[in-house]
């Protein structure tokens, strides 16, 4: 038993020798590509030992007061810029805006956003063109505003009703607040409150749990085992093929016009805009899906950052904050 193990020890020994060679000799590859100026980086982990430990805008800070308003560090694999000035951030978002347009990508997001078919991470070209324009004119324009003002105000005067009711107990109020913000957006996307409200509620919110916060596996994306380990990416399938078995009976409903819809909702216009034949690249499904899923969630992300807090009422109608 013993001589198997160590006959299985040396090629693994030797594995990891000639990975950790490969990764000294890209290192010393890169040192000769000229950078902005950055701490020194350390071989493989580059610069993340520096930025762990404390809130990360306050190391990033006293990083940018050392090395200068334009910085570069590794985080692992990963080679990164950071601007910590206006002029350095106009100069690069209008003059090189080109050349800085890209989203970095991760296994994640390219999950739930339909292999980077929405908005916020689709490669720039012909689509992304495409899409912006159609979510501009249609979707974000203030007469599409205007048209859903009374989903809101309906949404809100619910929530204020309940928290009237509730005198003398306890309101999660941040479990409230991510509700009122997904119903609205859910009616404001979908023209109406979906069946299986709950289910869309926490399926969405465990898609943000995953996909979001810092991930070893993204800082060295040539380690595929690496998000094996993890088992993030298998938990976010799961949880995404809940959401797309939602968005697809939504979509089958609006397009069988079993939506009794009034004024036309996100997936109205969305499904209107795919039978436009000079349509290039054609609108696809699960492009509409995704689009749906990045408004969505932009929605949701606005309440989930709201401090955790609750809100106890006394019966003379006072309100206690509790952190």
């Amino acid at each position: 038993m013993e001589n198997q193990i160590s006959h299985l020890f040396t090629p693994f020994a030797l594995f990891l020798f000639l990975f950790i060679l490969l990764k000294f000799a890209k290192v010393f590859r890169n040192d000769k590509i000229k950078l902005p100026p950055g701490p020194r980086q350390l071989p493989f982990i580059g610069n993340i030992h520096q930025v762990v430990g404390s809130l990360p805008h306050h190391i990033l800070k006293d990083l940018a007061n050392k090395y200068g308003p334009l910085m570069s560090l590794k985080l692992g694999e990963v080679s990164v810029f950071v601007v910590s000035s206006s002029e350095v951030a106009h100069d690069m978002m209008k003059t090189h805006d080109l050349n800085f347009v890209q989203r970095p990508l991760s296994l994640s997001t390219n999950i739930i956003s339909y292999n980077s078919s929405d908005i916020a991470f689709s490669p720039y070209g012909d689509y992304w063109r495409q899409m912006r324009r159609i979510c501009t004119l249609e979707i974000f324009s203030s007469k599409s505003v205007q048209k859903f003002r009374f989903i809101r105000e309906e949404e809100v005067l619910n929530f204020i009703n309940l928290i009237s009711r509730n005198k003398g107990l306890t309101i999660n109020l941040s479990k409230e607040l991510f509700s009122l913000t997904s119903g609205i957006t859910a009616r404001a996307a979908f023209g109406k409150k979906i069946n299986d409200k709950e289910v869309f509620a926490m399926t969405l919110k465990e898609i943000m749990k995953l996909s979001s916060g810092f991930s070893v596996a993204d800082m060295y994306p040539s380690i595929k085992f690496l998000h094996v380990i993890s088992g993030v990416p298998s938990r976010l399938e799961k949880v995404h093929k809940e959401m797309d078995k939602i968005l697809g009976r939504v979509i089958n409903e609006h397009r069988d016009g079993r939506s009794d819809v009034d004024p036309q909702d996100l997936v109205d216009v969305l499904l209107k805009t795919q039978k436009d034949e000079y349509l290039d690249p054609p609108l696809m499904d699960n492009n509409i899906k995704a689009v749906i899923s990045d408004i969505i969630s932009a929605g949701k992300d606005v309440s989930s950052r709201n401090c955790n807090f609750i809100f106890t009422s006394s019966i003379s109608g006072d309100w206690c904050m509790h952190y």
